[in-house]
């Protein structure tokens, strides 16, 4: 059986000493920049892999992060993880990347496993708000960015879109397309962000002089593609009269398949049902009718939750945290591009 090279491998090639080498693996600005060359130039030579469980077991924490999502088929959340890798790679730390499914058990499973690799902090999207587990992490020391969500009490640092704003400007534009019987494709409304757009909703139509009443909530179980397309069924099970003329989705995934069920039912998109959905994901522009959407600036949501991530992580003294918030961006398609016959 090969046996591993060693620190003490390492540091009899160099000619150096163990701490020497020890040094320019952890605190390389220590070490002259000659002697650091040849300690790596050593490490390439030998093939030394050093051992990172045991540079945990001293140090208390990895190099790494936690990144726990909703749904890590949604492209929202691909874009988002692709942010916070590029902060957290230019940090030197690397991404475990997690995925609740909008549910409770599995978050908390993957929470507790973060936790137990002695992640140096995690950033989250919860399926719930106010989750407990969030402030047990906090008093155990482990710190936790809340992500496309907003923290209740402001115990936690957070980046986040103005959902609520986000609802209202989908709303108002299908308002403005002469829509008056609008539908909102909802998730879970457990999921803070679904609560809000839908919120935002309502408010377009009471500014306008609607009641609460007139929008028409399709709840579904989850914020994805199988989702949308149950919707456009039961949007197709109502009389043409009922129907609503104008749809505004939770998300693009839901969008996309209340798209394709309504076509697949022959209800023409935009001509009978418009379309708004949220993300503006690539897929919304590609779509057989490109949908409009509310665009979330998803890449930039992950930077900055790295950013406020690492700074805790680093702080020396009484954190502040900081609620960042970001404005949403309505884009005009072809789903939305015609007003209702009727």
């Amino acid at each position: 059986m090969t046996v591993p090279i060693s620190i003490k491998d390492v540091a009899a090639h160099a000619g150096v000493s163990t701490g020497t080498v020890s040094n320019v693996l952890n605190r390389p600005e220590r070490v002259a920049v000659a002697t650091r060359e040849r300690v790596n130039a050593a490490i390439r030579e030998l093939g030394f892999i050093r051992n990172e469980s045991a540079r945990q077991l001293r140090v208390g924490r990895s190099r790494m992060i936690g990144l726990v999502v909703l749904d890590v088929a949604n492209p929202f959340f691909t874009d988002v993880a692709l942010g916070v890798e590029e902060e957290a790679g230019e940090a030197g730390l690397s991404v475990i990347l997690c995925n609740s499914d909008d549910q409770i058990a599995r978050q908390d499973r993957h929470l507790e496993l973060l936790q137990e690799q002695r992640v140096q902090g995690i950033l989250l999207t919860p399926v719930e708000a106010g989750d407990e587990r969030i402030g047990r992490l906090q008093q155990h020391g482990t710190p936790v960015i809340l992500v496309d969500s907003r923290s209740a009490n402001g115990g936690q640092c957070s980046v986040a879109v103005d959902d609520v704003r986000g609802g209202d400007m989908a709303v108002s534009h299908l308002l403005k397309a002469g829509h008056r019987r609008i539908g909102y494709v909802a998730g879970p409304v457990s999921i803070r962000q679904v609560a809000d757009r839908r919120d935002g909703a309502i408010q377009a139509l009471q500014r306008a002089g609607g009641q609460a009443g007139n929008l028409i909530v399709i709840e579904g179980p989850a914020l994805n593609w199988a989702a949308g397309k149950q919707a456009g069924a039961d949007l197709a099970g109502m009389r043409s009269r009922e129907r609503p003329t104008g749809v505004f989705c939770a998300n693009d995934l839901l969008a996309l398949g209340l798209l394709q069920e309504l076509t697949r039912r022959g209800i023409k998109v935009p001509d009978d049902v418009a379309i708004v959905g949220y993300d503006d994901i690539e897929f919304a522009a590609a779509a057989a009718v490109p949908i409009s959407s509310v665009r979330q600036p998803r890449r930039q949501l992950g930077r900055t939750a790295a950013q406020l991530l690492l700074e805790e992580a680093s702080a020396t003294g009484p954190h502040a945290h900081r609620q960042v918030i970001f404005q949403p961006e309505l884009v005009i398609r072809e789903s939305s591009g015609h007003r209702p016959r009727s």
